[in-house]
């Protein structure tokens, strides 16, 4: 069997011990991707340094808390701490986040894991400390674009600037969309440089359940609507709030935590539908199928998504969606068994698109047979690919590099 592929991963998008969902998205279509053997990885996950672990400090103390080093389902993880000042370290975030990698890199080659390339998540601040990375420690560099880092980052000058720099740096480039690989070759980027890879669904985790059990342990009957994602405004959930008031008998599950939760139970107590709005906190990622099939149908009112895992769960699961029309999204909710798309990200166009998905709602096995075309394996082999071509281009430039 040849030689698998050593792959240094890094982001800050990975989960960890204190924040287990956070870019779960990354870990799984890693662990998918070393399940086919011919890989391997260490991943490099770096958390901003804070003094004080102490749980009023919040995020930061949660940062604080993290261990230095764990192992999360057989994979070797990292945490190597970088400066970042809170609220202006936005433009500097790269430099900071390079200058404090470069030990860590190395102490990773000199404990004998000498990685063939570095695989970076998120554009911006972790793909342009990746490319710096990558000319420092003379080791190839392929980014996964995957939503904000460039559909709301590249507005600010300075940070595009640096983005069209380490696209240009890159020796490959991954968006998990064709809209995010638009988006960058409009960036910029050599159309022939980018490989849309959508992500998958793990459908073994995310399968239907017995749906009368779960609404029985959920506590919850009639037409159940579901709402999963941090919350903030940018996931809308205030928008499927106020769209309750036109969706007489509608009750609406919140899967997540966050900064604006106050505000958002504030939102249903002004517009009196309390009695319809249930709030379940953070919910593992194991414990999400019974939340989706017990719900009727998921919405999501985004401003911006890449590629929103949670639609791609849900039907997996049985249920259908109904989802803003933006980014990623329309290349998921691409048939009627899928769902419907929202129009517009008001509280009359979510009505809208709810009433008219539940007059006419897809049979759920037909919604999960939807979701089976979107396993890992097609993702997975498009990454080997891109790392078997851009190694093969570097060693041909220099044959004694993978000597």
């Amino acid at each position: 069997m040849a030689t698998p592929i050593r792959l240094l991963t890094f982001s800050t998008l990975f989960p960890n011990s204190e924040r287990p969902s956070n870019g779960v998205f990354v870990e799984n279509r890693l662990r998918h991707l070393l399940a086919d053997g011919r890989v391997e990885s260490r991943v490099m996950a770096p958390v901003p340094w804070f003094p004080f672990r102490g749980k009023r400090f919040g995020d930061y103390g949660a940062f604080a808390r993290v261990p230095r080093a764990e192992t999360r389902h057989g994979i070797p993880v990292l945490h190597p701490r970088y400066p970042l000042i809170p609220r202006v370290g936005m433009t500097s975030a790269p430099a900071f986040m390079y200058v404090a990698m470069i030990g860590p890199v190395r102490d990773v080659l000199k404990s004998g894991y000498d990685f063939d390339l570095i695989d970076a998540h998120y554009f911006y601040p972790d793909g342009v400390a990746a490319a710096l990375l990558g000319r420092r420690f003379a080791k190839p560099v392929v980014i996964t674009a995957r939503g904000t880092d460039l559909n709301l980052i590249p507005q600010y000058a300075l940070p595009r600037r640096m983005i069209q720099w380490a696209a240009a740096q890159a020796d490959g480039l991954i968006t998990v969309c064709q809209a995010l690989k638009d988006t960058l070759v409009a960036l910029g980027a050599p159309d022939a440089k980018v490989s849309p890879l959508r992500n998958g669904v793990d459908l073994e985790t995310f399968r239907p359940v017995d749906r009368a059990a779960a609404r029985a342990r959920l506590g919850v009957d009639g037409t159940v609507a579901l709402s999963v994602g941090y919350l903030i405004e940018r996931k809308g959930h205030h928008v499927i709030i106020e769209a309750l008031a036109d969706l007489p008998g509608v009750t609406l599950l919140i899967a997540g935590r966050g900064p604006e939760e106050q505000t958002l139970r504030a939102l249903a107590e002004r517009i009196g539908v309390t009695d319809r709005v249930r709030f379940l906190g953070q919910v593992a990622h194991e414990q999400l199928p019974e939340i989706y099939g017990a719900a009727d149908l998921l919405i999501l009112a985004s401003s911006r998504e890449g590629w929103a895992n949670v639609l791609l769960e849900a039907m997996a699961c049985g249920t259908p969606v109904a989802a803003t029309n933006v980014w990623g999204t329309p290349e998921v909710v691409a048939v009627p068994e899928a769902g419907r798309l929202i129009q517009e990200r008001t509280s009359a166009g979510v009505s809208e698109a709810v009433r008219a998905l539940l007059a006419t709602l897809p049979d759920r096995a037909a919604t999960r047979a939807y979701a089976e075309g979107f396993s890992w394996e097609p993702t997975t082999e498009g990454q080997i690919a891109l790392f078997e071509k851009v190694l093969s281009r570097r060693s041909s430039v220099d044959p004694g590099r993978l000597a």
